[in-house]
C-alpha cells in the first residue's frame, strides 16, 4: 500500500520538475520521493497521517542570496497560482531555514525546497551531523552541545543575511556627495562582501571536518 501512495506522486512530481526547467529555466535537484524508512520515521515521529506529509515527492533551487530566493519563490508563485508558500526563515525550525512552496497536482503535492546558498550549506551540515550523531539532532534532540551549534551558526548565517540586504540596499541607491560618507558606505558594502566569503569558508569547513571525522571512524 505504502509504495503503491509513494508510486503515485510519479507523474505530479514530473510535471512540476520539468516545468520549472523549461518554463522558468530553474534548475532544480530532484528527489521524486521519499524512502519507506523515512515516511515511517516522520509518522511515528509527527503523529500524522500519511495524507499529511507534504513533502512525500520533492526538488530543490538553491540561489545565490536572500535576494535570488525571494525572486524564485515569486517566479514559482506566479507559475503555479494555486500553490502554498511557507516561509521558515522568521522562524526556523531547529535551525533549518528556507521557503517552501507546496504544488497541488492532481491531487498530489509536490514540496519545492528554495534555499539560499548559506541557507543550504547549514542544511548540509546538519544532515552530515545527523549521519553520524543520529537523525534526532535535526528535530531538536541529540546531544545538547551539537544542537546548540547548529543555532547558533544558523543565527550567525540569519544575522549576515540580514546584513548583505542592507548592504546590497545602499549599493542601489546614489551614494551622497559626501566623500566621507561615499567611503564608510562603499566600505560597509565591500565588508559584507567579505564577511560572505568568511561564513562561507566556516560552513564548508564545518561539512570537510565531519567527512574527515566519519571516514576516520570506519577506518577503525
Amino acid at each position: 500500500m505504502l509504495e503503491d501512495y509513494r508510486s503515485s506522486f510519479s507523474e505530479a512530481y514530473e510535471h512540476v520538475f520539468t516545468t520549472m526547467r523549461e518554463k522558468l529555466q530553474l534548475h532544480p535537484t530532484g528527489r521524486p520521493t521519499k524512502s519507506t524508512g523515512s515516511i515511517i520515521e516522520k509518522l511515528h515521529r509527527e503523529s500524522i497521517r500519511l495524507t499529511q506529509i507534504q513533502d512525500i515527492a520533492g526538488c530543490r533551487v538553491v540561489g545565490t542570496d536572500v535576494a535570488e530566493q525571494d525572486r524564485v519563490v515569486r517566479s514559482l508563485g506566479s507559475c503555479f497560482p494555486e500553490a502554498s508558500i511557507v516561509d521558515r526563515r522568521p522562524n526556523p525550525s531547529h535551525g533549518y531555514r528556507a521557503v517552501h512552496v507546496i504544488v497541488p497536482v492532481s491531487g498530489r503535492r509536490i514540496e519545492i525546497q528554495v534555499r539560499s546558498t548559506l541557507q543550504h550549506l547549514w542544511a548540509e551540515f546538519s544532515e552530515r551531523l545527523a549521519d553520524e550523531l543520529g537523525s534526532e539532532l535535526k528535530y531538536g534532540g541529540g546531544d545538547e552541545l551539537f544542537r546548540r551549534a547548529l543555532t547558533n551558526i544558523s543565527t550567525t548565517v540569519a544575522d549576515f543575511e540580514g546584513i548583505e540586504a542592507m548592504a546590497r540596499d545602499f549599493s542601489r541607491h546614489e551614494i551622497p556627495d559626501d566623500q566621507t560618507l561615499r567611503s564608510k558606505v562603499q566600505s560597509f558594502i565591500q565588508s559584507a562582501a567579505t564577511l560572505r566569503e568568511q561564513v562561507f569558508k566556516l560552513l564548508n569547513d564545518a561539512i570537510r571536518a565531519v567527512d574527515d571525522a566519519a571516514r576516520e571512524v570506519k577506518k577503525r
